[in-house]
């Protein structure tokens, strides 16, 4: 049974007061949060092991200036483990890396929140949001879809990863409420001055919400549906695709040490390009970008956490997270599974059933 921390104090104090006890009490190795570094709103991830700094942090500042999935993941194991601070689509990314033995989840306290979304970087480096952060957590407070988010997080379902360690509860709640959700997180504040009760998060609070994304959901695959265009319609989409391969280098889920596609295999090969004009008379340069976004949807879209990371940073203003999360979560559907869910829950495509699809026919 989880348990409710019991205090009245705003959410950012009990926060910093028990990552303070944390880290006074040598308890823990490291503080992992977003950290505000000037005054004018810029944000990084930051590793944090002297109590003194823990001023700099803003773990709940709606900016992702990268999927923090993909930092975690290349910690080497450390003797206490380290509190990371860390959105929904941010744990559920570790968690696919973690199954790919590329994240160790005993390295971690896992402090997760329920997520409004995030503004895109664009609008943060044009200096756009703090201008609509007291709108941002009104609408957060009342559930509801604050303006000028990312996309995808407008129509993200996924927003209460209630297997971490600890949980904030922050749509639809006036104060925010932090529940410890395992034995670990409730040794770990054993001595931590705020008294707690039995109690656990009620989903019931999001009813209204979710409503509202499911709809944005629906609006946003039916722009980017090809099943009557077939491959005309991915190259509508894709067409304007540069290589600049900016999308692959920030997914926290493309796992491959070597990504084939950065690989000499797809440099320029005058024999293959002087064959390929012979056959078509033209070819369009650079070469293979439809190539590319098929070889990574049907490489890892199932797993796709929608953190919409490559479509914040294309310069083609082409809607990758879009495609990728319709067709990873009717890929996902079809095995009934969920990225990042559960460690356990074993990834489709490392799974053998000598009998699978009997609807297809043999």
């Amino acid at each position: 049974m989880s348990r409710l921390l019991q205090t009245k104090d705003p959410i950012e104090k009990t926060l910093h007061e028990f990552l303070k006890y944390l880290l006074k009490s040598e308890k823990v190795s490291a503080i992992f949060s977003l950290r505000k570094i000037n005054k004018k709103g810029s944000v990084d991830y930051g590793l944090i092991t002297d109590a003194d700094n823990l001023d700099e942090i803003a773990p709940l500042h709606p900016i992702m200036p990268v999927n923090s999935g993909q930092l975690l993941a290349r910690f080497t194991p450390v003797e206490k483990p380290i509190v990371a601070i860390v959105r929904p689509c941010e744990y559920r990314a570790f968690v696919e890396l973690a199954k790919r033995e590329q994240g160790q989840m005993d390295n971690f306290i896992f402090i997760t929140f329920s997520c409004g979304g995030v503004f895109t970087l664009k609008s943060n480096a044009e200096d756009k949001v703090k201008k609509k952060l007291d709108d941002y957590w009104k609408a957060v407070k009342n559930a509801e879809i604050p303006d000028d988010i990312r996309k995808v997080c407008s129509a993200c379902q996924h927003i209460t990863p209630t297997n971490s360690d600890i949980f904030i509860s922050l749509v639809g709640e006036e104060n925010g409420k932090v529940y410890l959700q395992n034995d670990k997180a409730i040794k770990l504040l054993d001595d931590f001055d705020i008294e707690t009760k039995k109690s656990a998060f009620d989903p019931q609070i999001l009813n209204d919400i979710l409503e509202n994304r499911a709809k944005n959901q629906e609006k946003l695959f039916s722009k980017v549906d090809t099943k009557d265009s077939g491959l005309e319609g991915l190259i509508d989409i894709f067409g304007k695709c540069i290589g600049c391969h900016g999308c692959n280098s920030v997914c926290p889920i493309c796992y491959c040490t070597l990504c084939d596609f950065d690989s000499f295999n797809y440099d320029y090969n005058n024999s293959i390009l002087e064959k390929e004009l012979k056959e078509k008379g033209a070819i369009r340069l650079p070469p293979d970008t439809i190539f590319f976004h098929l070889g990574r949807l049907s490489h890892m879209s199932f797993s796709c956490v929608g953190c919409g990371m490559c479509s914040d940073v294309c310069p083609a203003d082409i809607p990758v997270a879009d495609v990728f999360k319709k067709i990873g979560e009717e890929t996902a559907a079809m095995f009934d599974f969920e990225a990042g869910r559960d460690i356990d829950e074993e990834i489709p495509v490392m799974i053998y059933k000598e009998e699978e699809f009997p609807e297809l026919g043999k």
